[in-house]
């Protein structure tokens, strides 16, 4: 057998023993927190004979940190302060007899460490017991693999419930998917909330269970990050070395710009097929089919090249400007085409050529179809213009241009008249560009064309214009006769326009003076002394006014929509890539305006982002830009990728502490601080409007000040006051749905109901009350209870938010300091005693007769009725009632809070004679919440809201 070597002490026959026995010096290591393992014998005292009363059968354990090996055997003093005490250690069993000492097993933990090592000190009072053996250790987290991470070795943090965060390291090959890239380690020495993760770059495929990232063999690729795996090079393509991102095309092959990786390489088209002419004087009509070879792809398209020949057999040149191709001479998806004002008797050449993706990246040229064609004699073109060259009373003098395209010799000219009021035309002839036409009546307005003729016929007429006849036969004596009506309104008319200038002159200073006054005053408030001051952009008359001046206009070349991620108020809400010169490429969020709106709606658009370029903060949504150039009009900002607060704690219910969910509700409450300070007023502060980035942080969104909803386009029906505009009533204020008074109080009664939102994870305020029933009950004074495993300390703040006096709110500097206070001291973060054990400790029952002045009354307590006795408990006491059950509600002194509540509509009428039925409908199975009606007066009851807690002396 081996020998165990033990520390003993056994003086219990003398009285006043003080004992110690002390360590040698234990480096620290970077360690917080230490456990030591103990064990030992204790004898019975009572089976030692003749012992005094001073014999003990425990002893205590110490710790003393030093930087340094320098403890003596009198330094330091043996005694409780220096030396730190850290439990007294009792035998979970003694023993009697010598030969059958039982060995007992204690661990304990200390810390946390700050200094270079410890010595552990054991103190003996008066016990007889052997020390066996005394272990020191430390918890760890191992170093560990996963999702393509590495994590360090990690140690504990300085108390059991502490979380210590490793930052890890992407494996060889591997690229970050997210940032930062970080485990806990808890006090237990295990991994938990993953944060961020990586996976292998492009070329590289996941390998040994998704630990290492390996190259893609000879011949495969990968061409974008990801767990997928190598691929075979697409047709046309091969990779000759490892690690291969893309496989290059083989010669004559190629990829266009748009083409991704994993596409084959292809060609370009052969010659169109079949090519047919169909020649209309100075028009031809061209038809094809398609090429046999594609190259293979299916966006070939054709150009039409059009080449005019000499008659001697010469060189063919381009056609110049004047000739017409449609629908369009390049890129044509059709196998058509027709061409106009060609010029006849004319030999041309057209080339059809086929083209597709990448045609532009090979150096060949396009193949082509050719078809020669000779123009017919073709009808001259429309004369452009006619000219009166003179007037009387009974002839117009005229004149015009000869046509564009002659087409050949012109032989006449065939001039069309019709006077006002007639109801046929007459026509002349002119061999010449001019003519005057006699026989007209005198002050006669008469509608002119003209048009030419060759041997192939009539061309088109030109345009109809007005000319007038003289209404005296001498014209000389018609001008004297005016003279005097013509020089005095010639004068009239330079009077008028002297005027005119002057007030122009007059009307344009001012205009400046009014603008550069109303300018100046937007600048001194904005710019003014102290703090930022929020200008609303509904002052400007131009919307593009304050939008150009709060917020950058980005170039729609710069961005990049990816793919649709919802419906916003405006239109679509898209997630999309962002690239400005100089600057990182960045994920953002791009919300549209929708098709169809009116001016209305796109004020409001814009508006939105005038107020959101006013706001600097990392805890409120960052406008990157817009886009008021293109179509549709786009508002950039900021991608946040976990989205709306509630729907993202929904999908993370009860996996968040309340370390954690406070950190959040602080972010909200520093953004809304920074909004306030601004005196900026947001009026729906919700959860829904606050969206949540990869690492948890919280930022104040929806600025649109202005919303037209109708109510089946919105989540939550609003209620509309007799003002107009529509309220989100759970969130609202009362005096902000009873008189439309928003202010920053307003906006600190919203934020309560947002740290009620996310201490239930996301759970719908007032669960399923009607709007109506929502403000009769906080009209009421009864306000929301604590949400499951809630600390007080946040309840309390929510009834402060709550408090139906605005001015008695706190403000949001106040909130953020109380929330600071809260996350440094973790003891007031403590959840509430009976959201802890899930039962009822006491059921509260209020009465209809009830002091109907204080609301709530006093509470008849029936202590220590479980879930098990309820329906008994209300069987008893509810004959004829309508009463309230709450679990473990606390007296009227202690603010009267209920700390749970589970609906329960009890279906029929209490009466003495039989038990009480019911039925169960929670909202979260991990929850209880109780609502019931019993007995015959239910209508007259002063206490129709049973789910919630009444604050009318609060």
């Amino acid at each position: 057998m081996n020998p165990i070597r033990t520390y003993q002490v056994c003086n219990v026959l003398e009285p006043n023993q003080n004992n110690w026995l002390r360590t040698d010096f234990i480096p620290r290591r970077g360690v917080l927190r230490v456990y030591v393992e103990l064990k030992f014998s204790v004898r019975d005292c009572a089976s030692i004979p003749n012992i005094p009363g001073s014999c003990k059968e425990t002893f205590n354990l110490f710790y003393y940190e030093s930087d340094g090996d320098t403890a003596t055997a009198t330094s330091p003093s043996w005694r409780e302060n220096p030396y730190v005490k850290v439990d007294t250690i009792a035998p979970d069993e003694s023993f009697s007899l010598l030969e059958s000492g039982i060995v007992n097993t204690k661990v304990r933990s200390f810390g946390p460490l700050s200094k270079a090592g410890f010595y552990l000190a054991f103190q003996d009072l008066g016990a007889c017991m052997s020390l066996i053996s005394a272990r020191v250790f430390f918890k760890k987290c191992s170093t560990t693999i996963a999702s393509f991470a590495v994590f360090p070795e990690t140690a504990t943090g300085a108390e059991a419930t502490s979380l210590v965060i490793a930052a890890g390291a992407c494996v060889p090959n591997a690229v970050e998917v997210s940032v930062p890239l970080k485990l806990y380690c808890n006090g237990d020495g295990e991994w938990m909330v993953p944060v961020g993760s990586c996976t292998c770059m492009p070329g590289f495929e996941p390998a040994k269970k998704d630990t290492q990232c390996q190259a893609c063999t000879a011949g495969s690729f990968k061409f974008k990050q990801g767990e997928s795996f190598c691929m075979p090079c697409p047709p046309n393509s091969h990779a000759n070395s490892r690690a291969s991102s893309v496989c290059p095309c083989q010669s004559s092959y190629h990829r266009a710009d748009s083409d991704s990786p994993d596409l084959p390489c292809t060609t370009i088209p052969s010659a169109p097929l079949n090519v047919i002419s169909s020649v209309n004087e100075t028009s031809v009509s061209l038809e094809w089919a398609e090429p046999r070879d594609s190259g293979g792809r299916a966006d070939v398209v054709y150009n039409v090249v059009c080449k005019k020949c000499s008659h001697g057999g010469g060189p063919c040149a381009r056609c110049d400007d004047n000739v017409e191709v449609s629908p369009r001479r390049l890129g044509l998806a059709e196998r058509w085409a027709a061409v106009r004002n060609l010029q006849a008797h004319t030999r041309y050449s057209f080339e059809i050529q086929a083209v597709n993706g990448v045609s532009a990246k090979s150096p060949a040229a396009p193949h082509y179809a050719t078809v020669n064609i000779t123009t017919n004699q073709a009808a001259p073109s429309a004369i452009p213009t006619v000219h009166l060259m003179r007037a009387t009373a009974s002839t117009l003098s005229l004149s015009w241009l000869p046509p564009d395209r002659p087409n050949g010799v012109i032989l006449d000219y065939e001039i069309k008249y019709q006077g006002q009021g007639e109801s046929f035309s007459h026509t002349v002839t002119a061999q010449t560009s001019s003519a005057r036409v006699e026989g007209l009546k005198s002050g006669t307005v008469y509608v002119v064309q003209v048009r030419a003729r060759t041997v192939a016929g009539y061309g088109l007429y030109s345009s109809p214009v007005d000319f007038s006849t003289n209404l005296h036969d001498d014209p000389e004596r018609s001008v004297q006769d005016q003279l005097p009506l013509i020089i005095g309104s010639a004068s009239a008319g330079f009077v008028v326009i002297i005027a005119m200038v002057v007030i122009a002159v007059v009307c344009l200073r001012r205009q400046r003076t009014g603008s550069e006054l109303e300018y100046t005053e937007k600048l001194q408030q904005y710019v003014s002394p102290g703090v930022k001051v929020y200008i609303d952009p509904f002052t400007y008359e131009d919307p593009n006014e304050a939008v150009h001046e709060f917020a950058r206009e980005i170039d729609i070349s710069c961005v990049k929509i990816e793919e649709v991620i919802g419906a916003g108020e405006f239109g679509e809400v898209c997630r999309g890539r962002l690239k400005q010169p100089g600057r990182k490429e960045m994920a953002v969020a791009i919300k549209t305006l929708k098709a169809g709106y009116t001016e209305r709606q796109r004020r409001d658009f814009l508006a939105e982002a005038s107020i959101m370029g006013q706001f600097d903060h990392p805890n409120v949504i960052r406008l990157e830009g817009v886009l008021t150039r293109s179509c549709p009009v786009l508002i950039v900002t900021e991608f946040m990728e976990n989205g709306a607060l509630d729907s993202f704690l929904r999908l993370n219910d009860g996996r968040f502490t309340v370390t954690q969910l406070v950190g959040m509700l602080r972010g909200v409450a520093a953004g809304m601080k920074y909004l306030s300070d601004m005196n900026y007023v947001h009026r729906d502060l919700a959860a829904r409007n606050v969206l949540v980035n990869s690492n948890l942080v919280c930022k104040v969104s929806d600025f649109g000040l202005s919303r037209f909803l109708d109510d089946s386009s919105s989540s939550d029906p609003t209620y509309t006051s007799s003002l107009g505009g529509k309220i989100p009533i759970r969130w609202t204020a009362p005096e902000a749905i009873a008189f439309r008074k928003f202010t920053s109080a307003s906006d600190v009664w919203s934020y309560g109901i947002v740290m009620w939102e996310v201490m239930s994870f996301g759970e719908r305020p007032y669960w399923d009350m009607s709007n109506q029933d929502v403000m009769n009950a906080v009209e009421q004074d009864y306000r929301l209870p604590p949400p499951m495993d809630c600390p007080a300390s946040l309840h309390q703040l929510m009834l402060e938010c709550w408090m139906k006096e605005r001015n008695a709110r706190p403000r949001f500097t106040q909130i953020v300091g109380t929330l600071d206070k809260l996350l440094r001291n973790a003891a007031g973060l403590k959840p509430l005693t009976s959201a802890q054990s899930g039962a009822c400790t006491g059921l509260a029952l209020l009465s209809t007769q009830l002091n109907t002045q204080a609301k709530l009354g006093p509470y008849k307590i029936i202590p220590d009725v479980t879930g098990a006795d309820l329906p008994r408990a209300i069987s008893d006491y509810a004959v004829g009632r309508e009463i309230k059950a709450t679990c473990g509600v606390q007296s009227q002194a202690h603010a009267g809070l209920p700390k749970q509540m589970v609906d329960v509509h009890l279906g029929v009428s209490v009466s003495e004679a039989g038990p009480v039925s019911y039925w169960r409908n929670p909202t979260r199975a991990s929850e209880q919440k109780f609502r019931w009606r019993a007995g015959h007066e239910a209508d007259e009851s002063n206490s129709p809201y049973p789910s919630l807690t009444n604050h009318g002396h609060h």
